[in-house]
């Protein structure tokens, strides 16, 4: 299919290479147009200058940018893909955004005859690189039977929740479980190291029981190491908690924990650890 790709993050880079490795005639844009020209040297595809140029006779448009105000410039902006959309066309955003905007974007859709999906990811850089990430989606069950085998080009796993917005909220839902879980990992390190312990070896035997997680299996050792500079942020994490946060005092939703890991967060900003992994949460216990 000819498709558009807005956004070449951490993220948005391989995905948008996985489509183009699927034969799929693909045309990026990102903000940093040198970014787009690695992309195109890299993979076979072309380069817009606008988002609009981008979109303009795609049959499926992806987004993958950095927040609220960053998608609604490169969606509804003067230069936003809606200006050049067919009328047949589906836009498909992989942004973690909140649910509010994601409902937004899908009423302007309509009103235009568009399709529209809220689609955030989860499994971080190397799910995108491997084409193995989560996806959760909300909107029309016709518009994601168009394009779900366009999508499985980088999915290990995609499911329809509900309308438009219930993929931005499953995606609240995996933040949720993920600093939880985060935050006791740390713990466990900083006490198995505090006891003495040979914390690799604890954790070589732990991750095959109950306690064992994602996070467990892939951050316990760079943990123990005193080794952050990768992966997902502090400052991406403390911006996808506070989109939580702030639908949970519209719901009525009690999130303790998730409140007192945005602060620990806090912390190891504080620190200088803006571009840490979510993992660095240790660092605070070994102050």
């Amino acid at each position: 299919m000819k498709v558009a790709f807005i956004g070449l993050g951490v993220m948005g880079y391989p995905m948008a290479g996985h489509l183009a490795q699927a034969g799929h005639e693909v045309t990026v844009y990102n903000r940093t147009a040198a970014k787009a020209e690695q992309w195109c040297q890299a993979y076979k595809g072309n380069s817009a200058v606008t988002p609009a140029e981008a979109a303009r006779d795609a049959e499926i448009i992806f987004t993958c940018v950095g927040n609220d105000d960053d998608l609604r410039q490169v969606v509804t902006g003067a230069q936003g893909v809606f200006s050049s959309m067919a009328s047949t066309a589906v836009l498909v955003d992989h942004t973690t955004a909140s649910a509010k905007v994601a409902r937004e974007l899908a009423e302007a859709a309509s009103d235009q005859g568009f399709g529209f999906l809220d689609a955030p990811v989860s499994g971080g850089q190397a799910g995108a690189e491997n084409g193995v990430l989560s996806i959760m989606i909300g909107g029309e069950a016709s518009t994601y039977e168009l394009v779900a085998p366009v999508i499985d080009c980088y999915a290990k796993s995609a499911k329809l929740l509900g309308p438009a917005g219930s993929g931005q909220l499953a995606k609240m839902v995996n933040q949720i479980c993920i600093a939880g879980l985060v935050q006791g990992l740390a713990e466990g390190v900083h006490f198995a190291k505090q006891a003495g312990l040979d914390a690799s070896a604890v954790f070589d035997v732990i991750q095959h029981g109950a306690a064992g997680s994602w996070q467990m299996v892939n951050r316990h050792q760079t943990m123990i190491e005193d080794e952050f500079d990768f992966g997902f942020a502090v400052d991406w994490m403390r911006k996808d908690l506070n989109i939580t946060l702030d639908e949970a005092r519209t719901n009525g939703a009690q999130l303790p924990v998730t409140a007192l890991v945005d602060q620990f967060y806090a912390e190891v900003q504080k620190l200088g650890g803006n571009r840490w992994d979510t993992s660095s949460l240790v660092k605070r216990l070994e102050q």
